[in-house]
């Protein structure tokens, strides 16, 4: 289980926390994972999903791509959870910096996740730094555009109680630490 660092509260039933540890190990009804949108899990985070949850994920991940394509930034796909503790794995696929319109895509990819959890009568959901680690997207500017598209999703009627930003390195979670005052 994470270490609770910050919680905002974003509307009466709404809050947003900031935790740091491994977001294989929380008990939410969702995690998301930083996904590539052929869901091919080989590393970072998408990797120790699999590891920790479980082969089946990956493979429910190919059948997903099979049947609907290629995943986009907007439209996350969304898969049983193996043996984690959370009942499913949202693959949200963040952008490659140096792509092209990398901000918007970021976005795009967390709001798609919180609108997947909403449509799917989620209460709780975790997310990681998307696309902060082999993706290469800066930080400091992943964890502005992250926190502000949560809030002002949020800021709307959902069915999530509980959005987690779950971040494994210290330095990582101090960037979303100091990112909060928005």
């Amino acid at each position: 289980m994470s270490v609770l660092v910050k919680t905002i509260r974003i509307s009466p039933g709404t809050k947003l926390e900031i935790r740091h540890g491994d977001i294989t190990r929380e008990h939410v009804d969702a995690i998301v994972n930083a996904a590539n949108q052929y869901l091919s899990h080989g590393g970072g985070v998408a990797a120790a999903i699999i590891q920790a949850g479980g082969s089946i994920i990956q493979k429910e991940s190919d059948g997903w791509v099979k049947t609907h394509g290629p995943v986009s930034h907007e439209k996350p796909a969304y898969t049983s959870a193996g043996v984690l503790s959370c009942k499913y794995v949202i693959h949200a696929v963040g952008p490659v910096w140096g792509e092209g319109d990398e901000d918007r895509k970021l976005a795009d990819a967390i709001r798609g996740s919180l609108a997947l959890a909403t449509k799917l009568k989620l209460e709780s959901i975790a997310l990681p730094a998307i696309s902060t680690g082999i993706f290469g997207f800066p930080k400091e500017r992943a964890a502005k555009i992250m926190l502000q598209s949560a809030i002002d999703f949020c800021s709307n009627p959902t069915s999530l109680k509980s959005v987690r930003f779950v971040l494994f390195d210290a330095d990582t979670l101090n960037v979303f630490i100091r990112n909060t005052n928005l």
